[in-house]
């Protein structure tokens, strides 16, 4: 299984977000899927509940440690600065990510939070795989929000 198939799963983890941002992820380490979520901010009434962060916090659990060293985190939208965060403080080895995001984006958009060389901890990135696809998703979930207004 390589990055493309990753990403896919991570996209039909965003087409299960409902009334979310469709923002899927994945967590994998060895080719084995550890975590599969998508963002449930308003279902758990959590500012935190990104999808990166349910799947990081899920794969720690099934790893049975803090550190995701050896993980590879696929996710439908470039990563905040929240999550970017997140991914340094776990170890993350890497992330591939979908769309880019110009408001947001801590991966490469606004800024590379993961490869500062301040940190003792860089996070290996890939940006744009299946980039058209997660944009569809999120562009037609904002045509539907600004329509029901």
């Amino acid at each position: 299984m390589d990055d493309l198939y990753w990403m896919k799963r991570a996209l039909e983890q965003a087409a299960l977000a409902g009334d979310e941002v469709p923002v899927g992820a994945v967590l994998v380490k060895d080719g084995v899927e550890l975590a599969a979520d998508h963002n449930r901010r308003e279902q758990f009434m959590q500012p935190f509940a990104h999808a990166e962060m349910l799947v990081m916090e899920a794969g720690a659990k099934a790893l049975n440690t803090r550190r995701l060293t050896g993980c590879t985190l696929y996710v439908t939208l470039e990563p905040c600065p929240m999550c970017a965060g997140a991914m340094i403080m776990a170890g993350l080895s890497r992330c591939v990510f979908g769309a880019f995001d110009s408001r947001y984006g801590c991966c490469g958009s606004l800024y590379a939070l993961p490869l500062d060389e301040r940190f003792t901890h860089r996070v290996q990135l890939t940006g744009g795989l299946l980039e058209e696809e997660a944009a569809r998703l999120l562009d037609a979930f904002f045509a539907r929000q600004r329509a029901s207004l």
